[in-house]
């Protein structure tokens, strides 16, 4: 017996996962709503404002945000991108090692090629050899498949994929079988040995040579820029174009259950009591609390249980949070650079409380994003990576709490923390700033504003699993089993019909595999229902314009029209 076509959907969070999929959904004639439990949209990908200064705490690149991959089409199906100047800049990443010598990660091999020998002639061999992979995986890119999950492929489908990377076989296979820890150990120069781990910004220590080969080459090819309007610009854009479509999005709205009746999701109950149902239920929000708070995890098969309980539990297996520093200064900052990670000292990151490793990245963020505070001034941002047990350690009170301002329930508000937490967080930011400091003196003189985050913030904003920005870790236990359920039984749980899972919790990476997330979980969707999927590009405003910006030693700080990439 064919059963009825599901018409009605409801979506939990409006991250960029739960917007992509109501987006997906409405280009498939689903009526769909979505349940957010903040103010905004955006989850993870968001900003706030202080004073004058709006201080965004996310996109510092986008993949996919110039023309030439399947994530470029994936922006412009949201609407992401249009209307919009593109900013690109010449080099990835700065790394300042502690003997004072810098390394400029440009994305482009020939010049990463020239000023690498030139700080080390004695690794020419290693040096020619990354830089020669570089230049393969740049047309790689165009053959990567975003667009249609390879569960839903069909032979012909996977043979053609499969063929178009033959020409990049080797190059694939060497990178993502050795890892960056292994092949930075290579090099003679002390510093180029602990530079190549952290061209990413952070030190990745489970990571093969492959993403950093992915990122490089997105970058060199002008397609891992940042938007005009920054993060919480690009969530509205795609906020904009689900109402388009005819979604509709309920704000403060905070989940507490997903409905199952009869061995199936029927709809969602808010914690003020609200019943709401639906043909489908798709949960974007934190993983961790789907299944084990909204499911109550009674639909986990064994195979997601020890993945959500055993795998979750151990170290190194979800992408850590970070402490993010912000500071508003009244005077501009020419000297300072758009990206930096500086190698530490041990007395240097003796006060940075939770820190995973020997390094902070400080941004200079109004090279990316100069409509976010007033002329003449810099917002400087400042990050590492933290463990959430140093803070809870010093912290008592609730992570979230729901209460009333002005009439209106609301379930992302600050929350009351103790004197020592207030304590913790001074002494952070303390040394955060005496090492800027350091740095550019006289510096910390100008600043006006400032706001300090802690995973604990993000636990507040988001409800993520011990606040977490990506959900799973690619490339170890977690992330790879991950991927090997959703191939099997698809990106639900198997006995628990009309149930989807979207967003990171249902694959591994950033932005844009989030994004990818909903329209594949749509494709899963459309082919339950026996229903054809179809999407289309936003045509609501004008395609991207792009411009490059210099960065590297002793080039002038003014922006450069590049190429126009906008006929896509």
């Amino acid at each position: 017996m064919t059963r009825a076509r599901r018409k009605t959907m409801i979506v939990i969070g409006a991250g960029l996962g739960g917007l992509s999929t109501g987006c997906y959904a409405q280009m498939n004639d689903y009526d769909s709503r979505i349940f957010e439990m903040h103010e905004i949209p955006g989850g993870c990908c968001t900003a706030w404002d202080r004073g004058e200064f709006t201080f965004d705490c996310c996109i510092s690149w986008l993949l996919g945000n110039g023309p030439g991959n399947e994530m470029h089409q994936i922006w412009l199906e949201l609407g992401a991108l249009q209307g919009k100047q593109m900013r690109h800049f010449d080099v990835f990443n700065i790394v300042r090692g502690r003997d004072g010598r810098s390394v400029y990660f440009y994305s482009d091999p020939d010049r990463l090629e020239a000023h690498l020998l030139d700080l080390s002639p004695a690794d020419a061999k290693l040096i020619r050899d990354f830089c020669g992979g570089l230049r393969k995986f740049r047309r790689a890119l165009a053959v990567y498949p975003f667009l249609k999950p390879v569960g839903l492929m069909g032979t012909v489908e996977r043979m053609r994929m499969l063929a178009s990377f033959v020409p990049y076989f080797n190059v694939v296979r060497k990178s993502i079988g050795t890892l960056m820890t292994d092949y930075s150990a290579r090099f003679r120069d002390p510093l180029l040995r602990e530079a190549f781990n952290y061209v990413l910004y952070e030190k990745h220590p489970a990571f093969p040579v492959l993403p950093f080969y992915f990122q490089l080459a997105s970058h060199a090819n002008l397609s891992a820029g940042v938007p005009e309007g920054g993060s919480l610009g690009l969530a509205r854009s795609i906020e904009q174009r689900y109402l388009r479509l005819g979604g509709q999005v309920t704000y403060n709205a905070k989940v507490e259950e997903i409905i199952v009746e009869d061995g199936r999701a029927a709809g969602v109950r808010l914690d003020d009591g609200r019943e709401f149902r639906a043909d489908v239920v798709v949960s974007a929000a934190d993983g961790h609390t789907t299944m084990m708070k909204f499911l109550k995890g009674r639909y986990l098969n064994d195979e997601y249980r020890e993945l959500y309980t055993e795998t979750m539990a151990k170290p190194g297996m979800v992408f850590p949070g970070y402490v993010c520093l912000f500071l508003g200064l009244n005077r501009p900052v020419p000297e300072g650079d758009p990206c930096t990670t500086h190698l530490l000292t041990d007395e240097e990151k003796a006060d940075l409380v939770g820190i995973r490793d020997a390094s902070i990245n400080i941004q200079f963020r109004s090279a990316h994003y100069p409509e976010l505070s007033p002329e003449g001034t810099t917002v400087v941002y400042m990050t590492y990576f933290a463990d959430i047990a140093p803070w809870r350690a010093v912290d008592d009170f609730p992570e979230q709490v729901t209460r009333r301002r002005g009439g209106e329930v609301l379930h992302t508000l600050p929350v009351k923390h103790g004197r020592e937490y207030y304590a913790t967080k001074r002494k952070t930011r303390l040394a955060l700033m005496r090492y800027l400091e350091k740095r550019y003196p006289g510096i910390t003189d100008s600043v006006v504003a400032r706001d300090l985050s802690t995973p604990l913030t993000q636990v507040r904003y988001t409800g993520n699993y011990d606040g977490t920005v990506l959900g799973w870790q690619p490339f170890v236990d977690s992330g790879e089993t991950l991927e090997e359920l959703v191939k099997k039984y698809g990106p639900g749980l198997p006995g628990l019909r009309d149930f989807y899972q979207s967003g990171v919790w249902a694959t591994t990476g950033g932005l844009i595999r989030a994004a990818a997330a909903g329209r594949q979980v749509m494709q899963f969707v459309c082919r339950d229902d026996g229903v054809p999927f179809t999407a289309h590009v936003d045509d609501f405003a004008p395609p991207p314009t792009h411009v490059v910006i210099p960065v590297g030693p002793g080039e002038a700080r003014r922006k450069v029209q590049a190429h126009s990439t906008s006929g896509v």
